[in-house]
């Protein structure tokens, strides 16, 4: 497990590792999500940065023949 400090200006540092792994560059918009007391920080990336992410996902829908 990977911990961090919380400073006195409520600052904590991403671990390299972490930054690296999802691939978060300086000056990423992260959302900030609270559940019950747990923490998620959400990387937004823009529409740009995103295009083509889905290539070759595989498309084809199985539906019964009643929904076509």
């Amino acid at each position: 497990m990977r911990t961090v400090v919380v400073s006195s200006k409520f600052q904590v540092v991403i671990p390299k590792e972490v930054r690296e792994n999802i691939g978060l560059e300086a000056g990423t918009k992260l959302e900030v999500m609270t559940y019950g007391n747990r923490i998620e920080l959400v990387p937004i990336y823009s529409l740009k940065k995103l295009k083509g992410m889905f290539k070759g996902l595989n498309t084809d829908i199985q539906r019964e023949e009643d929904r076509i």
